[in-house]
């Protein structure tokens, strides 16, 4: 399969990137988290209101079992999409996971105004990031085979990932 996984922590420029990078290649491009909202007909945030975060990951798996049967994919994966070994599995067939290393630093002021994502909606926000980074980091780094510093504009980085793969 061909398809390019974007993998990281939430903030890191999946979207943006997936975006670019669907332009500058002609692939389509598939936020996971707005494809499981379309399928769903919720809310990330109303999906883990009603079901839990483990509600949530089972929908997530779904749509990597779903997503990965397609081709000529940029997919942008969620933030906890590949701290589960099975949608690693998964997405491993589906095509070449890249992931965007971002500082933290820059990951707090991206992130700093989010409303969106349920697991930041906490009192201390830059804990939440810390926290979290250093359980998620060794899992995206152990998933992807290709690494690249996104720490950079969405193009600068699409045009580095195209410039490897």
């Amino acid at each position: 399969m061909n398809n390019i996984i974007l993998c990281g922590f939430m903030g890191c420029g999946k979207s943006s990137v997936g975006r670019k990078l669907s332009k500058k290649s002609g692939r389509e491009f598939v936020d996971m988290d707005r494809y499981i909202e379309e399928k769903t007909g919720m809310t990330v945030a109303e999906i883990f209101a009603e079901k839990g975060e483990s509600g949530f990951r089972e929908i997530e798996t779904e749509a990597c079992r779903e997503l990965t049967d397609r081709e000529n994919l940029i997919i942008a994966a969620g933030g906890g999409t590949l701290t589960i070994q099975e949608n690693v599995e998964i997405l491993r067939k589906g095509g070449r996971i890249v992931f965007l290393d971002v500082s933290y630093e820059t990951l707090c002021e991206r992130l700093a105004r989010d409303t969106r994502r349920p697991l930041l909606q906490v009192e201390n926000r830059n804990e939440k990031i810390k926290e979290l980074l250093e359980k998620r980091l060794p899992l995206y780094k152990n998933a992807a085979s290709v690494f690249i510093n996104g720490n950079f504009s969405s193009t600068r980085v699409a045009e580095n990932i195209l410039g490897i793969l």
